[in-house]
């Protein structure tokens, strides 16, 4: 014995339509854009992180000359940054070290300053720790187009960025 469904219900029991489905797909892709995009840090952003990493790699940097009782020093171009140690003659990078080793900027070029200036545009910028405690106060300015933020060092090993 066959049973017959209602005209009703068989027009009801239907799924999706085509056009109901590439509805739903661009709604979820213009979702998915809006929240790739807000997640993709800007400029200050990249350069504020770029700035932290770069003042506690100072500090352990200044902190290694001490401890080492050798000079260490910062240098820095537009794309990339690395720490050198003094031997007896020459400046040469720091061997086979997790942490004090050569870095690309994430995004380059920045243009970096210092004040007080050491070398009138100098390039590579040069920062030098010495054995002593104390050094000069300085400030380590990187700018990407409009926007820079600094890296503040006090003399006595404090380290803040603005």
């Amino acid at each position: 014995m066959k049973t017959i469904m209602p005209r009703a219900s068989r027009h009801n029991a239907r799924g999706f339509t085509l056009l109901e489905l590439l509805v739903v797909l661009v709604i979820a892709g213009l979702l998915l854009g809006m929240v790739a995009f807000n997640a993709m840090p800007g400029e200050r952003q990249v350069l504020q992180n770029e700035a932290q990493r770069i003042a506690l790699l100072l500090q352990l940097a200044r902190d290694e000359a001490i401890v080492r009782n050798r000079p260490i020093a910062f240098e820095a171009d537009n794309s990339r940054y690395r720490f050198l140690i003094r031997d007896e003659k020459q400046w040469q990078l720091i061997p086979q070290d997790d942490l004090l080793h050569e870095r690309e900027f994430a995004r380059a070029p920045i243009a970096l300053s210092i004040a007080p200036a050491i070398e009138a545009n100098a390039m590579p910028l040069r920062i030098v720790f010495g054995r002593e405690p104390v050094d000069k106060p300085f400030v380590l300015t990187l700018a990407m187009g409009e926007v820079s933020v600094a890296v503040r060092a006090d003399g006595v090993g404090h380290f803040t960025v603005e």
